[in-house]
């Protein structure tokens, strides 16, 4: 495995959609003694399936497992709930969690320069379990290079705290990130604003940054971009809101909301923002948990939108990204019970572009 020892950037790699076409979505399978989903393991298996069902259909499905022996019991519990095993393949890389969006490898390209053939590798960020909240995290922090051994791949150590889903992309230069986390001490506390904008321009690969500042009820991120805005194309950019005045999201996502409208590009154009609705508040045992529809994911041909079992807004919030996304096909997957791991579609996955 190969160790670069400058970064990305300078070697004209960089960070794209996630809209492109992909070679594979990587996920890490749920530990029954892992801290995610305390009580409600048991639903977590059909969720998954469902989720692994709809893009198997459409690229390869990598699962991260401990062992062969969880490998033979996750492909019984897959089977069990109808999922097909046709384009699912394990690799025997132990994690601790199961939030691979944010413990997983940022897989780069290029064109090489020489030859013009396309050209991946990883980066790998450190990892601290969202500011160290949920240790031990040693095994989760090791996958990327895990992952790269078993490809072949090189890597890129940045050697600073970074998660998949703190950061999002136009695709055509911009990264959207949130001060909520990126600036929070229990990352990175002896980085600047200025360093940290560095360190995103040259390990992703990009020319601009813009922030927001804000995060929604029951995130235990500090603030994850993935529950509040994402891009759907270089222009276009989708917004939670909340209508509701009693809702505890209501101010923190107007505030969003009008700050997104100052936002630029790496052109210096505003973006055309798409809003779309929030779900009613979703609790268990008295939380309030992080259900967001900004949460989807983006596989060949289609979008998989977490939905919530919220008659009005989740009929609502698909029809909207249908609008926008003529040619891909919006799927909406019921992620009522995943939720209580405070993570949905985005969280657990990982795009593996095609090369």
């Amino acid at each position: 495995m190969k160790v670069f020892d400058t970064t990305p950037a300078a070697l004209g790699y960089t960070f794209p959609a996630e809209w492109v076409p992909h070679r594979a979505t990587w996920f890490s399978w749920p530990r029954p003694e892992g801290i995610s989903f305390p009580g409600k393991y048991h639903t977590v298996p059909e969720n998954l399936a469902r989720i692994f069902a709809a893009i198997a259909t459409r690229e390869r499905v990598e699962v991260n497992v401990p062992n062969e022996n969880y490998e033979h019991l996750v492909r019984e519990q897959l089977q069990e709930h109808g999922c097909p095993l046709a384009n699912i393949y394990f690799h025997h890389i132990p994690t601790n969690e199961s939030w691979c969006r944010d413990h997983g490898p940022a897989f780069v390209v290029r064109k090489n320069p020489r030859t013009g053939r396309g050209e991946m590798a990883i980066v790998d960020w450190a990892f601290n379990a969202w500011g160290g909240k949920y240790p031990p995290f040693d095994a989760d922090d090791a996958v990327p290079t895990r992952i790269a051994e078993e490809l072949g791949l090189g890597v890129f150590y940045p050697k600073i705290v970074m998660e998949g889903g703190s950061v999002e992309f136009n695709g055509a230069g911009t990264v959207l990130t949130t001060t909520d986390c990126l600036l929070n001490k229990n990352r990175n506390p002896g980085l600047s604003q200025r360093q940290i904008e560095r360190y995103l321009k040259d390990y992703y690969g990009q020319q601009h940054v813009c922030w927001l500042t804000g995060g929604i009820a029951g995130d235990d991120t500090d603030g994850h971009i993935d529950d509040l805005a994402r891009f759907i194309s270089p222009r276009k950019l989708v917004i939670a809101v909340e209508d509701d005045p009693r809702d505890a999201n209501y101010r923190t996502l107007r505030s969003v909301r009008r700050q997104a409208a100052e936002l630029r590009d790496q052109a210096g154009r505003p973006f055309e923002i798409v809003e779309i609705p929030m779900p009613g508040a979703v609790e268990h045992d008295g939380q309030r948990l992080p259900a967001t529809y900004v949460n989807f994911y983006f596989v060949n041909g289609a979008l998989l939108v977490p939905t919530y079992r919220d008659r009005k807004n989740d009929a609502k919030a698909l029809a909207i990204l249908q609008r926008h996304l003529p040619r891909r096909q919006v799927i909406g997957i019921d992620c009522l019970e995943l939720i209580w791991g405070l993570g949905a579609i985005h969280c657990l996955s990982q795009q593996q572009p095609r090369v």
